[in-house]
């Protein structure tokens, strides 16, 4: 039976405090992010990372993608050009990243739309990643719930990405059949984070950064970064990736606000990541981040607040 969600409420002073942690954290430690991108972002993702504070390293060739992947503090995988060298890549980036705790993020692009980056992405799910982020389709399709969209573009809006987030969440497991934790994000005009259990929906940002080549893209690098720091702080991956998101959009918020188009927006964007504050992104999270619980229809779930502050008002 398809889930469903507790009436949200805005995330408490406890996230908000963290949140903006976090952030200071990041900009304090700049961990290194290894970065298994498509060749039209490499540029712009590895522009985004430094200005936000974060080292980008974008290693994807075979041979040494894993022996990097075990001393990288995160690692993305982002499918947007998956030749096979850089499969190759991926997968010893991955397996590495498995054996060293190396958290790592994977952005399916297009997944559902083209068979073998489906089937890719569906094998590289086994080797448990932290986070999974990507358009609505995107998510469905590697739910199992949905075709995917049409080729990079969305034709499902987040709304009805829920059960399939949800279920994509849930249903994580490793080849040796543990059950990891996974992080679902779903991006679109107020993105949903998951880890299953709790929903944090976080809205603002700007149009802006789906007219910029790799706006998408480059949010995946953020989120690995914010769950390496995350982690070392000892915050939820479901907060960190939340708190990722607030961050990347308040500045994009910031920058579209004296810009008229996307060429000047990117500058702007990139300007908005270097000077936006930690205590801009707590009062952004405050106004913008809202907090749900999963339940099932047919059986309600009672588990305790993880942090988000949800629990409160249930």
């Amino acid at each position: 039976m398809s889930p469903t969600l507790s009436d949200p409420v805005p995330a408490g002073d406890g996230f908000t405090r963290r949140a903006t942690a976090l952030t200071a954290a990041v900009r304090a430690t700049s961990p290194l992010i290894q970065c298994a991108t498509n060749q039209v972002v490499a540029n712009f993702t590895a522009n985004v990372l430094l200005a936000a504070g974060p080292a980008p390293a974008m290693v994807d060739v075979p041979g040494e993608a894993g022996e990097f992947a075990a001393i990288a503090s995160a690692l993305l995988v982002n499918l947007g050009t998956p030749h096979e060298a850089q499969r190759v890549g991926m997968l010893e980036a991955v397996g590495a990243a498995t054996v060293h705790g190396t958290p790592w993020v994977l952005d399916p692009v297009a997944a559902g739309a083209v068979g073998l980056r489906t089937r890719f992405a569906h094998e590289l799910l086994t080797h448990s990643p932290a986070v999974v982020r990507g358009n609505a389709s995107e998510i469905l399709a590697l739910a199992g719930t949905g075709s995917g969209g049409r080729g990079v573009d969305a034709t499902d809006d987040v709304d009805a990405s829920v059960p399939g987030a949800v279920r994509l969440a849930l249903t994580a497991t490793r080849h040796d059949g543990v059950a990891p934790t996974r992080v679902v994000a779903v991006s679109g005009a107020a993105d949903l984070i998951t880890d299953g259990r709790d929903v944090i929906r976080v809205g603002g940002g700007s149009e802006l950064l789906t007219r910029v080549t790799g706006g998408g893209c480059a949010l995946g690098a953020i989120i690995a970064a914010f769950v390496a720091t995350g982690r070392a702080e000892r915050m939820a991956d479901v907060e960190s990736v939340a708190a990722a998101h607030a961050f990347y959009s308040a500045a994009a918020e910031r920058a579209a606000a004296g810009t008229p188009g996307p060429g000047s927006f990117q500058a702007a964007f990139l300007d908005a990541l270097a000077t936006i504050t930690p205590d801009d992104v707590g009062a952004f999270v405050g106004e913008h981040a809202r907090v749900a619980r999963v339940r099932d229809e047919a059986e309600p779930i009672d588990r305790d607040s993880r942090g988000t502050d949800a629990g409160a008002a249930r």
